[in-house]
């Protein structure tokens, strides 16, 4: 017989950003909610990234899912009450071709986007020798992800929403999670558990072609002592975003960039760093792809992002203070939102752009789940 744990009209799995953005949508519209999660916090994706809602450098419908969810985390960083600068970001420019594809990005982007000549992104970021120019995406966010995740899951439960965790879902059907503590019946179920829907869909995660990035990633002490307010993004950054895919200049980019180093383009690098509240820069980061990874890193990817980070600051070294390695779901497609079962959706958003855009997601999978 089965002993039952909770009885609500929405079952979310999994606490991280994805699951969170769900429970939001379902308090909005007056739900009752359970939230499981086999952790006792957060520990994934969703606390172990830069921290940064990199709305404008979207493109198609995660734009549209950015900008709706911009207006969300501005919101909840009032109600529950954590750490959130609206400040944009900064996408230094190091090259004639990088300008350029700036310049057609900001003729793309009507009002989204502000041009900066070298000097004015010297006063904004505190880079070395070689910066041509850049740009402000004004509309860009960031918060620390290590807490705001926690106030969010903090601000649902003031709303009602009921935490199961430390608790493992075993098997999902029409009408009923069943964990390690006993079934939940739920009128609709939303299973929100990144790279890990492999564990309880695995026909799902075929279908979609899902892998698991593995991702290096640290913190080091800002060299220079300041206050850097934006998000800080560079060439290498233009190749992994889809909004500058448009830009015929990107090529000439690519090229150089990947005749300089190959190496970097073979490491998947996203060269960027965000200032974290204690004043630590949150740096990195590289890509890596396989649906099972192996447990072995590899230091010269933290060597390269040390010294690609030292040379974008102009400083010698820099001094670590943590290192880890982040892990998200990847697919062809940015989304995965499947319907194995009545009244059941797994969705994962599988492009690393989670933190940008969940909360504009999730509206439209309740909509859709609602029905």
């Amino acid at each position: 017989m089965t002993s039952w744990l909770d009885s609500v009209e929405v079952v979310v799995v999994g606490a991280g950003i994805v699951g969170l953005a769900h429970a939001v949508a379902a308090v909005d519209r007056g739900l009752t909610v359970a939230v499981v999660e086999r952790d006792d916090r957060a520990t994934g994706a969703s606390v172990r990234n830069f921290g940064h809602g990199c709305i404008t450098a979207q493109d198609g419908v995660a734009l549209e899912y950015a900008l709706e969810a911009r207006e969300t985390w501005l919101r909840l960083a009032k109600e529950a009450g954590f750490w959130l600068r609206d400040r944009g970001t900064v996408v230094v420019a190091r090259d004639g071709a990088e300008q350029a594809v700036l310049s057609e990005f900001a003729a793309l982007r009507d009002g989204q986007v502000e041009l900066l000549d070298a000097a004015a992104v010297t006063e904004r970021v505190p880079v070395g020798p070689g910066v041509t120019g850049g740009a402000l995406l004004p509309l860009d966010i960031r918060v620390d992800p290590r807490t705001a995740i926690g106030a969010i899951a903090a601000w649902l439960a003031a709303h009602g929403v009921r935490f199961h965790w430390g608790t493992n879902v075993h098997t999902i059907e029409p009408g009923l999670a069943r964990t390690s503590r006993g079934g939940i019946r739920a009128g609709k179920i939303v299973v929100a558990v990144g790279h890990d829907v492999d564990r309880h869909f695995p026909d799902v995660a075929e279908d979609f072609g899902v892998r698991r990035c593995a991702l290096r990633m640290l913190r080091v002490a800002d060299p220079h002592g300041g206050t850097i307010d934006p998000a800080v993004l560079t060439g290498h950054s233009m190749l992994r975003y889809d909004g500058f895919a448009a830009c015929p200049s990107l090529a000439a980019v690519r090229e150089r960039l990947t005749t300089e180093n190959p190496e970097l383009i073979d490491i998947g690098l996203n060269l960027m760093l965000t200032q974290a509240p204690s004043g630590e820069l949150t740096i990195g980061d590289t890509h890596h792809y396989d649906r099972t990874l192996d447990p072995f890193d590899d230091e010269r990817l933290d060597e390269a992002v040390l010294a690609e980070t030292a040379r974008l600051l102009g400083v010698p070294a820099l001094t670590v203070r943590q290192r880890w390695r982040g892990v998200y779901a990847s697919a062809p497609g940015p989304y995965l939102i499947a319907a194995p079962h009545d009244g059941v959706r797994v969705v994962s958003v599988t492009s690393g752009i989670g933190m940008t855009t969940a909360f504009g997601l999730a509206p439209h999978v309740l909509d859709d789940l609602l029905i």
